[in-house]
């Protein structure tokens, strides 16, 4: 056989032993990871003894391992993007970004002090040097999650303790390599490389390599959309992103190659719900998902195989400082998680940990892979002294096998004995509410397929009395949440019901997105909107009683409120538009906004209109009458403020409010289509080809229908002054010299035109619109044909009143100099204005007095 043909013969045979370790590792109750050790180094022994063997397949495999060598850098840079993409790629961005102080200081400042306690430590017991105990420091400050988080997900532990872990392992790859690398240089070129000079080296490194990853994945998330439809060639392409971000970074910025790959990762993560239709995400899942399977357990097979290489010839001596390096390592994850982030709870600058959460952080924080291929990358580098080379082999090798099996197989236990795998009390009165509903929903079900289905009497009655009796169990075991007697009070109840339709209200925007009703912007803002709402709820997680209770209560509703309230508000971008068009007559930019504001209000107003039934027939069984009532009234609210913010565009553009709406209906109109095609081929009504005939013919019949309308919000200014009935009679030459001094202006509902005490600059006639004007004895408001502001150009003095906008109102502003000239020039409007100036001014002098 030749030797390309043996390679993929022990690959594959590699591949074969790794599929049976799973069931193998769930039936014996044992990490998966140490059974992959236990595997990696029976192989590494049988290489060395090289058993004779009279099967010419035995015998070809053995071979094929003998010659199966595989240096430290191809194990990195073949597995570890893969590892690390994948991981960051099912991580929850906006969770990650929540405890990032916890995650950064045990991925960054947690490396640094395991690097120190060990070199430190060791250095003190042993002959081997000070910088040599400090690279075995930093090789073994690397923890490798997947054992861990197998069984957290097996016991079923918190979310936020995965996140915490998944963060920390994302991170500290990143630190412990590039002090490693520093450290081998120190050890070859002796003060070529300061403290000072290696922190701002790492610093430079990691967010150069940040930016870098976050860039390149920005640009793979604009490639989705030309490769839209071909879901092959979208996970390919983040294959491809995986690898070029890392090598780019690493071997051609000398940046942090690691940095890159997870930073994206993380991009892609966070816009894949979004960017690529469902059925691709999914894809896209399973397949990372079986790349880091492989990953995973190639990198931790390959680099088990030198195991028995490394323990050869270890002595006493080396079994004793073995030991003390694993104390050391624990010693120094011990300081980082029960000494710098009760620090940082303290001053405010991470959310409060639970100390159940932390002991299962210090336990878990098992070495791996990574750190067998550092190990065995020293072993491969020549430049180093031999005796630095086997010390740091043999005891990476020692402190690995030893977390394994200490600390990897006393977890599951610990987190039992932590409860962490218990539900809370909201968590179990979810649980027994939730199953109530179900069996009640299940047994409606089969009661219609029994008769349906004409099965006998007697059976369908057993079937459904086994149904009944649960039913009567789980009813007996539990009372809505928020119910006198129940697991929560008022506040808690609250906040699971307000959880719970902010949830129902992304999914449903995701299924209206990847049903293309909703455009992919307008869908990703109103993510942004729930993820706010669910945020504000999230905080109001402090308990207390009696008046205690009540004051917390009152402020978590207020709290959500301003949330939605603030959702509702015209950001940054918008008010820019505007300015842009109100100064330098830029309409197409404001445009797109009020287009794109149009479009989110529709599409707000419509889930809205979905959760109040949801939130009565799911939630009323669950929550009570009360709570359910109170969440109904809640988003009551929330409609009438997207109504009322609805409204005020549609006055002022019932023309393009007309079109978004059909379009809304159109594309609702597709999707029943396309669904009915698809059901009459799924039940064999029609053929494939009749199918796609149908479908083509649809898509035919819609060709502008994911075309936003065009929105014009262009204003003359000759059509506004004709919309003023003080310019009616004028001259055409009068006419035109207004038309030359005043300026069109669009103003937002509830903007501030005009503020009391301020110098008049100039003054307003309102085209189209209306406006407040805030008085003492009691608000005036002035409509279309009317003006304002003239006072100040009249007297000189400051504003006497402040003017609020009530609605999108067009404006025409004259200013101070144009006004006087204009006055001037014309006697009679003059006159007019002087008239309505002189009964104001007497309305403000009797306020003032």
């Amino acid at each position: 056989m030749s030797s390309a043909a043996l390679i993929v013969f022990g690959l594959v045979t590699l591949l074969g032993l790794v599929s049976l370790l799973p069931p193998l590792a769930a039936r014996v109750k044992l990490p998966y990871s140490v059974l992959l050790a236990l595997a990696g180094c029976a192989l590494g022994l049988l290489i060395q003894v090289q058993p004779q063997s009279h099967s010419a397949v035995a015998s070809d495999l053995m071979t094929a391992l003998q010659q199966f060598e595989i240096s430290a850098e191809a194990i990195i840079v073949i597995f570890l993007p893969a590892l690390l993409f994948e991981a960051a790629l099912s991580v929850d961005l906006r969770s990650l970004l929540e405890d990032i102080a916890p995650i950064l200081t045990m991925a960054v400042v947690a490396v640094v002090i395991c690097t120190l306690v060990v070199g430190f430590s060791l250095a003190g017991a042993s002959d081997y040097g000070l910088l040599a105990c400090l690279l075995l420091g930093a090789i073994v400050a690397t923890t490798d999650p997947a054992a861990v988080i197998g069984i957290f997900k097996e016991v079923g532990a918190p979310r936020r303790l995965l996140t915490l872990v998944e963060g920390e392992s994302l991170l500290n790859d990143a630190a412990a390599i590039s002090i490693f690398t520093l450290l081998v240089a120190a050890i070859l070129y002796p003060g070529s490389v300061g403290p000072a000079g290696a922190v701002v080296s790492f610093l430079v490194s990691a967010i150069g390599g940040a930016v870098v990853g976050l860039g390149m994945g920005i640009a793979t998330t604009s490639l989705f959309r030309i490769l839209n439809g071909w879901p092959r060639a979208e996970i390919t392409l983040t294959i491809a992103l995986a690898y070029l971000s890392y090598f780019i970074s690493e071997h051609y910025l000398h940046l942090s190659g690691v940095v890159a790959c997870v930073a994206a990762g993380l991009v892609i993560g966070a816009a894949r719900k979004t960017r690529l239709t469902q059925e691709t995400s999914e894809q896209l899942e399973g397949a990372w998902g079986q790349i880091g399977f492989w990953a995973n357990s190639l990198i931790f097979l390959l680099a088990a195989m030198f195991v028995p290489r490394f323990v050869g010839n270890m002595t006493w001596t080396d079994i004793g400082l073995v030991i003390l390096l694993y104390f050391a390592v624990m010693a120094a994850r011990a300081v980082t998680v029960f000494g710098l982030l009760p620090l940082f709870e303290r001053l405010r600058l991470s959310q409060q940990i639970d100390s159940r959460f932390k002991g299962a952080m210090l336990w878990g924080g098992l070495r791996g892979a990574i750190s067998l291929a550092l190990a065995l990358a020293v072993t491969e580098n020549r430049a180093l002294p031999e005796a630095i080379r086997d010390f740091v082999a043999a005891s990476v090798t020692g402190l690995v096998l030893m977390t394994l099996f200490i600390n990897g197989t006393t977890l599951r236990p610990l987190i039992r004995f932590f409860q962490l795998n218990r539900l809370s009390a909201v968590g179990a009165g979810v649980r027994d509410r939730a199953a109530v509903m179900t069996l009640a929903e299940v047994r409606d079900h089969v009661a219609e397929a029994a008769e349906t289905g004409r099965f006998d009497r007697n059976v369908t009655d057993a079937v459904l009395g086994d149904l009944d009796a649960r039913l009567a169990v789980e009813r007996s075991d539990c009372a809505p949440l928020g119910a006198e007697g129940g697991v929560l009070g008022k506040r808690q109840t609250m906040r699971v019901g307000l959880t719970v339709m902010t949830a129902r209200e992304s999914a449903r925007c995701l299924e209206l997105l990847h049903a293309r009703v909703v455009d992919r912007r307008i869908a990703e803002q109103l993510l942004a909107h729930a993820q706010t709402l669910r945020d504000s709820v999230r905080q109001q997680g402090a308990t207390g009683r009696g008046a205690e209770a009540e004051r917390k209560r009152w402020e978590a509703d207020k709290a959500f409120a301003k949330a939605w309230k603030r959702n509702l508000r015209y950001g940054p971008a918008f008010r820019l538009a505007l300015a842009l068009q109100n100064r330098l007559g830029f309409d197409r930019i404001l445009a797109n906004a009020l287009a794109e504001r149009f479009e989110l209000l529709v599409n707000q107003r419509r889930l809205l209109g979905e959760m109040g039934p949801f939130a009565r027939d799911r939630l009323g069984a669950l929550l009570g009458e009360e709570a359910t009532e109170k969440l109904i009234a809640l988003n009551a609210d929330r409609a009438k403020a997207v109504e009322d913010a609805l409204l005020a565009l549609k006055l002022q553009y019932p023309i393009y409010a007309e079109a978004l709406q059909r379009q809304h209906l159109e594309r609702l109109a597709r999707v029943w289509e396309d669904r009915g095609y698809h059901a009459l081929l799924s039940q064999g009504v029609i053929g494939g080809e009749v199918a796609q005939a149908l479908t083509e013919q649809a898509a035919d019949r819609y060709p502008d229908i994911d075309r936003r309308p065009r929105l014009d919000t262009r204003m003359s200014a000759r059509d506004l002054v004709a919309g003023v009935p003080l310019f009616a009679n004028l001259s055409e030459d009068a006419s035109s010299r207004i038309v030359r001094q005043l300026r069109p202006r669009l103003t937002l509902p509830e903007e501030l035109i005009v503020r009391k005490g301020e110098r008049g600059e100039s003054m307003f006639f309102i085209a189209s619109g209306a406006v407040r004007i805030v008085i003492p004895d009691g608000d005036v408001e002035l409509g279309s044909g009317d003006f304002f502001g003239e006072l100040a150009l009249i007297t000189g003095r400051p504003r006497v009143t402040d003017v609020i906008s009530l609605g999108f109102c067009q404006l025409l502003e004259l200013g101070a100099a144009d006004f006087r000239a204009l006055l001037a020039k014309d006697p009679a409007l003059k006159a007019q204005i002087e008239s309505v100036a002189n009964q104001r001014l007497g309305v403000s002098v009797a306020a003032a007095k």
